[in-house]
């Protein structure tokens, strides 16, 4: 379905790795480095926000809820109503620690620190 400002509300996931993110304020806090998907039950189970590095050097990688996102059309970039400080504490790992196992313990850590509504 088209939206009002001629987008669908659908889109690859290639498009959405790469896209940044940014706070309330508009100051860019990192990008979406991956999206990790429930193969079993069809869900996104987070999605994957870096930053805190430099050229990929020290850089966290940090499981956020998909639901946590806000997408701004005008813009091409999701907003979270999170500071950089709350992103400092949340949860972090690294990219191969995110798939491990079922991801489970990684997507309620997340949900947790984040206090987002849970879809399982």
């Amino acid at each position: 379905m088209t939206t009002q400002s001629g987008h669908t509300a659908a889109i690859r996931a290639s498009k959405v790795i790469g896209t940044d993110v940014k706070d309330g304020t508009g100051k860019t806090i990192g990008r979406v480095e991956d999206v990790v998907l429930d193969k079993l039950s069809n869900n996104i189970k987070f999605a994957v926000l870096s930053f805190g590095g430099f050229l990929g050097i020290g850089e966290k990688y940090h499981p956020i809820p998909w639901s946590v996102l806000k997408y701004d059309a005008g813009d091409g970039n999701y907003v979270v109503s999170l500071t950089t400080e709350q992103l400092k504490e949340a949860p972090a790992y690294s990219l191969n620690e995110l798939t491990k196992s079922d991801g489970n313990l990684y997507r309620d850590a997340a949900f947790d620190y984040y206090k987002a509504k849970r879809y399982w």
